[in-house]
Order: structure tokens, then C-alpha cells, then sequence
């Protein structure tokens, strides 16, 4: 029996050493995707960790943006390593330094007392700035060194096939951590996490350490002004930056916040939260990824986009229909979410790595995250944080609107849906097919499909 990858592997006759870098590679995604599990942004530990603290919603949405405004950062870091060409050593200083830092992060409560609740709270939210700093390296190494590893033909199915490893992974340990969580109160369940996340974390890096460093282009020495304008000169990737920036932030003005809005208003416990939200979100992901891999491959990432983003823009509206303890909201939400947001992301990854150009992809990528998730990202949280902290502070504005929360839904789903419709239509395309088109052969798949199992049911039933 082959092992997984092998065939799309065979396709692309990619030598040993190349394939077992892959494999490292998927490993130490893996590791990463359960570090974020724990220390991402949206994540229940995270979440139930800012509470704890006494963290309000702006000071919430602060320690969550916090690791988008460190992408400033990748610019220069990008210069660097395309200058040097030493991913392998940065991602074992800066970036293993960076996930060490998380242990630390849950030790906080052993090392300042109780008493001193805002000295805690804003450690925790120096510790994190400092991690997400250093950890600005590993972005600017990874992507690119994925570039150079996984041919183009291909990188949709490993990308596809990736994520779907990954989210079963990440189900295993958000349960995990869920019944941690529940059954340990005070600081001990969150201490046993974020010291997990930061061992997870260490691993992830440590994975590079025996990868295969492979460079399709020499080493460039890029001076920050040029490539500013490089960046913005190049038409379908600035446009495809200026979408997802655009997409981000109406994203994350509601998103951040739905994981505290299910544990506190809604009254979910964080077993019922996780199996609602990550377990949910990764099963699903399992089933669909690799028809979204085959389908990017196929039709582009342009009517991929379009189609996966209109669905996922419009998810949360499920949660202006929440009450207190029902959790059918955040099911939907994640279910068919996590359908259509993952073939978004797998169209992103591959629109950001086309319309960049080889010798210049650290620079391009360090740009793009660094406006998506300043403009984007940072300050859609902060914006979101703003409203809800406003709302709750405003006695007259509390009384005129009894939940603060589907407020905040509602206006990030229009604005949402209004980022879709301006900017997708802006997009290039790999292939010449369009979303019409796209939909019109699924249609005249699934027509025949249909047609053949009603040719099979006839004939069974005439056999019988």
C-alpha cells in the first residue's frame, strides 16, 4: 500500500529527499495546526484564558490582534532572508524562541500572585507581542520554502490533503483540551494547556530542522522601497491583497469574538463549544478539502473563491437566532462554514503563491500579510472592540440594544458580502474558466451521476 501523497508524488517525479521533506513538512503542520488549537486568536483556551485574567472586549480584542500587528515585522524579516537564504536558521533560533515563549505564558499565575491582576494581564499580553514578533520569521521562511518544495501542479491536492490531516488532528486535541478546561478551574487547566502548546510548538520547528532547504531562485538583495513598489506595480497581486485585506477585516470585526460570546452569553461549556466548533469545523473539512483541492486544480482559484466566500460571508448570521444554551447556532455556523472556509483558504494560499514571482516570494508574502493583517485583520478586531466595548459602557446605547454581539454579526455579514461583490469580480484567473462555468459542468456532473444511479436503482429493481 502507498503511503499518502504517493501518487500525487509519482505525477510529479519528485526525487527522494524532495518527498521526505514533504512528509516533514506536513508533520510540522500538524504540530502547528494543534499549537494554534490552544494559542490561536479565536481559540476557546485563549478566550477562557483573557476572562480569567479580567479582560474586557477591547482588552480581549487587544491580546487577540496583538500577533497581526507583530506582521509588520515580515517585511523586513523577508529582505533578510531573501538576502541570506537561511530559513532553516532562523526558524530554529527566532521561531523556535517564539513557541517557547508559551510555556512561559502559562506559568504567569505561578510567578504573579493574584493580587496583581493587571500586572498578570498585561505580561500575558507583553509575552504574546514578543512571541508573535520573533515568530514573524517563521511566515516569511515557510510559505516560500513550501513554494520551492511542492511543484505547482500539484500544491492544491497536497494542499487539500494537508488540511485534511490536519483538522483530524486538531479534533483530537480540542477535545482534549476541552476536558481540561471543564474539569480543572483557576489557573492549573490553563497552565497544563499553554505549557502543551508551547512543547507542540517547539516540535513544529524542530520538524525544519531535517527538511531538505531548496531555493528555485539565488539570493536577492532587496531594498524595501523597490519592492513596496514592486508589490503594488504587480496588478493581480495587489488586487488579490487589497480583496482579502478587505476581507479580513469584516471577517474578524465579529469573528474574534464569537468563541466569548458562546462561552459567556450563550452559556456553552467548552466541551460543548469545541464539539460544536473545532470537531465540527475539522470533520467536515476532512469531507470537503480534497474535492476543493481537485476543483482549484482544475477551474482556478477565481470561481473557487467566488463560490466558497459568498457561503462563508453569510454563516454567522446563525447567531442572531442564539438564546442562552442552545448550541445549534455555533453547529451551523462551524458546519457549513468550515465546508466553504476551507476552500477559500486553499484558493488564497494558491492566488498568493501564483501572482508572486519566484525570486521575490518571501518580499511578496511578507507585504501581503503584513497589510492583511495590519489593515485587515488588526484592525477588525480592534473596530469590533471598539463597538462592543462602546455598546456595553453606554447605559442609553445598552437599554437600545439588549445583545451587543448580533449587532456586531449582522454589520460584519454586510460588510462581508460587500467586500465579495466588489473585489472578487476584480480577480485573475489561472484558468480561463469562470464561476459560471465552473458551476455549469459541476451541474452536468452531478446530472449525470444522478442519471447513473437512477439507471442503477431500475435495473436492481428489475433484477429483483
Amino acid at each position: 500500500m502507498k503511503m499518502p501523497f504517493e501518487k500525487i508524488f509519482d505525477e510529479a517525479a519528485l526525487l527522494p529527499k524532495i518527498r521526505r521533506s514533504i512528509y516533514l513538512m506536513t508533520l510540522g503542520n500538524t504540530f502547528g495546526t494543534l499549537w494554534g488549537v490552544i494559542s490561536g486568536g479565536g481559540s476557546s483556551s485563549l478566550t477562557g484564558y483573557a476572562g480569567y485574567l479580567g479582560a474586557g472586549d477591547f482588552i480581549f480584542g487587544l491580546l487577540t490582534a496583538i500577533p497581526l500587528a507583530a506582521a509588520l515585522l515580515q517585511i523586513p524579516f523577508a529582505t533578510l532572508v531573501s538576502r541570506t537564504q537561511k530559513r532553516k536558521q532562523y526558524m530554529m533560533t527566532y521561531g523556535l524562541f517564539s513557541r517557547v515563549l508559551w510555556i512561559i505564558i502559562g506559568l504567569i499565575p505561578f510567578f504573579i500572585p493574584s493580587s496583581q491582576a493587571t500586572l498578570r494581564l498585561w505580561s500575558v499580553i507583553l509575552l504574546i507581542g514578543v512571541s508573535s514578533a520573533f515568530s514573524s520569521f517563521i511566515n516569511v521562511s515557510w510559505m516560500p520554502w513550501m513554494a520551492d518544495l511542492v511543484p505547482t501542479q500539484i500544491r492544491g491536492r497536497w494542499l487539500s490533503k494537508r488540511d485534511g490531516i490536519t483538522s483530524i488532528a486538531s479534533v483530537t486535541m480540542g477535545l482534549f483540551v476541552a476536558s481540561i478546561l471543564d474539569r480543572m478551574s483557576g489557573y492549573m487547566g490553563y497552565t497544563i494547556v499553554f505549557v502543551m502548546a508551547g512543547v507542540l510548538g517547539v516540535l513544529d520547528m524542530f520538524t525544519f530542522l531535517f527538511m531538505e532547504e531548496v531555493y528555485k531562485s539565488p539570493p536577492v538583495q532587496l531594498k524595501l522601497l523597490p519592492v513596496l513598489k514592486q508589490v503594488f506595480n504587480n496588478k493581480p497581486f495587489f488586487k488579490f491583497m487589497l480583496f482579502w485585506t478587505a476581507w479580513s477585516f469584516t471577517a474578524n470585526m465579529s469573528g474574534s469574538y464569537l468563541a466569548r460570546y458562546a462561552l459567556t452569553e450563550m452559556g456553552l461549556s467548552y466541551m460543548q463549544f469545541t464539539l460544536c466548533s473545532q470537531v465540527t469545523a475539522a470533520a467536515i473539512t476532512v469531507l470537503v478539502v480534497s474535492h476543493w483541492g481537485r476543483l482549484l486544480d482544475h477551474f482556478g482559484s477565481k470561481p473557487v473563491l467566488w463560490c466558497s466566500c459568498v457561503v462563508a460571508a453569510l454563516t454567522p448570521l446563525f447567531y442572531l437566532f442564539s438564546t442562552y444554551g442552545s448550541i445549534w447556532p455555533t453547529l451551523l455556523h462551524n458546519l457549513i462554514g468550515a465546508a466553504f472556509w476551507s476552500g477559500a483558504n486553499l484558493a488564497a494560499t494558491s492566488l498568493q503563491l501564483s501572482s508572486s514571482p519566484d525570486e521575490q516570494r518571501p518580499s511578496y508574502i511578507a507585504v501581503f500579510s503584513c497589510i492583511t493583517s495590519l489593515v485587515g485583520s488588526f484592525l477588525g478586531i480592534l473596530t469590533g472592540g471598539l463597538i462592543l466595548e462602546g455598546i456595553h459602557s453606554n447605559l442609553a446605547l445598552s437599554s437600545l440594544i439588549p445583545d451587543r454581539y448580533k449587532l456586531i454579526t449582522a454589520l460584519s455579514v454586510v460588510l462581508r458580502i460587500a467586500s465579495v461583490f466588489i473585489f472578487i469580480p476584480m480577480l485573475d484567473n489561472s484558468s480561463e474558466y469562470t464561476l459560471s462555468g465552473m458551476l455549469r459542468e459541476l451541474s452536468l456532473r452531478i446530472k449525470d451521476q444522478t442519471s447513473s444511479l437512477r439507471y442503477w436503482w431500475s435495473r436492481r429493481r428489475k433484477r429483483s
